[in-house]
């Protein structure tokens, strides 16, 4: 799908990632619906990306409703990118069951009820894309993670049945899942390192990934160097033997620290 004069509605919008997929987007001439809590910072988005027809709808997608109230006010969106997200990480015990909901909610509810109320509209039309930012945890599990990869895991299995169901009906469906990013995201945003020698991408580098998703129709764009989309596959194979591998060392230490850094953000 070209984007020039498409409408998409971008969620997440304010955050490090959204920011870059949010000008990525413009830049390509698609008029951006850019939507997250901070009204403030979105008007203020919208007023610096190139181009014109840009809005903002505030939302907090952890609001029981909000997420089909997003989509009623954005109106006929030609390209949906579900970029929102919240921290995950953490001890399970460690979360209460609020913030197990809010997670759940914001990071796989919201997506797939947004697909829902849109997915009819665009069949219509014979031409559309959902685009669902996920992540190699949805490949691959990590200590102190269990709610972010349940998330994950979650939404990367219902894009992959999704598209399925769409088939021929002209509407695609398609993953894009970062590794560890750089510059902004989990570990920017705790003020935690990545684990050391799997290198990291950048924000911009996922804006590519989620241009060359819409633009040609991808089932799943990995943003990460090659030796963590390779683990990430290894991880998935072999569930058990990964497990006892990451329960120490440097991978247990990079989760604790990471955990620690979000608490606030559940």
């Amino acid at each position: 799908m070209e984007l020039k004069g498409r409408k998409v509605l971008l969620t997440g919008a304010t955050g490090g990632l959204g920011r870059a997929i949010a000008l990525a987007l413009a830049e390509r001439g698609a008029s951006v619906i850019l939507s997250s809590r901070k009204q403030q910072e979105l008007e203020t988005m919208a007023a610096s990306l190139p181009g014109d027809g840009h809005g903002t709808a505030p939302t907090d997608l952890a609001e029981s409703g909000a997420a089909e109230r997003l989509v009623e006010e954005a109106g006929d969106v030609e390209v949906l990118v579900a970029n929102a997200g919240l921290p995950g990480t953490g001890r399970l015990d460690a979360f209460s069951p609020e913030e197990i909901r809010r997670a759940l909610r914001v990071n796989l509810e919201s997506p797939m009820l947004m697909a829902r109320a849109l997915a009819p509209k665009m069949a219509e039309r014979g031409e559309g894309q959902l685009v669902f930012v996920a992540s190699l945890a949805g490949k691959s599990a990590s200590p102190r993670s269990s709610v972010y990869n349940a998330t994950k895991f979650g939404l990367r299995g219902f894009a992959l049945a999704l598209r399925a169901d769409l088939v021929n009906t002209g509407v695609g469906t398609s993953i894009v899942s970062p590794g560890f990013i750089r510059d902004a995201g989990m570990f920017a945003d705790a003020g935690a390192k990545a684990p050391p020698g799997l290198g990291t991408a950048t924000p911009e580098q996922v804006a590519a990934g989620v241009v060359k998703a819409i633009e040609n129709d991808k089932v799943e764009v990995a943003v990460a160097p090659l030796r963590q989309r390779a683990l990430a596959h290894f991880s998935l194979a072999t569930p058990a033997f990964t497990a006892r591998i990451m329960a120490g060392g440097a991978a247990a230490k990079s989760a604790d620290a990471l955990a620690d850094g979000q608490r606030d953000k559940r």
